[in-house]
């Protein structure tokens, strides 16, 4: 009886020892999406809440979350001269994240070609590449990124940003789980789901 209790102890303080001996490895949820390169990004944006990343041409883009692909316009059909608005990002991709919450990112120069509708794609993975797509051509290369909520296919104003994403940037490029589900939610509630577009 004494042997079996000594045992069981012995057990217990082993699985302790390895417990408190080996730390925490948990995968990030999010991660700051442009990769190997210098980059950078305003708290500010032009007509409606969106972050335009400056990055050099070819710099990596990479999926900011786990989640599915939701769009991929993988063939650039801007013309200045209808200025289309469905259209100006370009090459673009959206996705809808494990949190529920729409990651867009558009300009980009090249898009790989696993990236499809309905495709998994985990937090970290290569997508596309950094680039002048769309109405970005003639300007410095960066990534449009925008945060939003779900909806059908075509609801380019709510796609290309509802909430400002700057302050996630900033949390993920601390290495920083900081989800922007609630404030998406939050907006979503205010303006529903297909809200008047604003800018242009």
């Amino acid at each position: 009886m004494l042997t079996r209790v000594m045992r069981r102890i012995s057990a217990v303080i082993c699985l302790f020892l390895i417990a408190t001996a080996t730390p925490a490895s948990a995968a990030p949820n999010y991660v700051y999406p442009i990769d190997s390169c210098k980059s950078s990004y305003s708290r500010a944006h032009h007509d409606y809440p969106a972050t335009d990343i400056l990055a050099k041409t070819g710099c990596k883009f990479l999926a900011p979350t786990s989640g599915v692909i939701d769009e991929v316009n993988d063939v650039d059909k801007y013309s200045w001269k209808n200025n289309d608005g469905a259209l100006r990002g370009g090459l673009s991709i959206s996705m809808i994240g494990d949190d529920g919450v729409r990651y867009y990112g558009s300009h980009f120069s090249k898009i790989y070609k696993k990236v499809i509708p309905g495709y998994r794609v985990e937090v970290g993975e290569l997508i596309a590449l950094v680039g002048t797509s769309g109405d970005a051509a003639g300007t410095a290369p960066h990534v449009h990124f925008g945060i939003s909520w779900p909806t059908k296919a075509g609801i380019w104003w709510v796609r290309r940003g509802m909430v400002y994403p700057w302050k996630y940037l900033d949390a993920w490029k601390a290495g920083k789980d900081l989800s922007p589900a609630k404030e998406v939610a939050k907006k979503l509630r205010k303006v529903g789901e297909v809200p008047k577009r604003i800018g242009y």
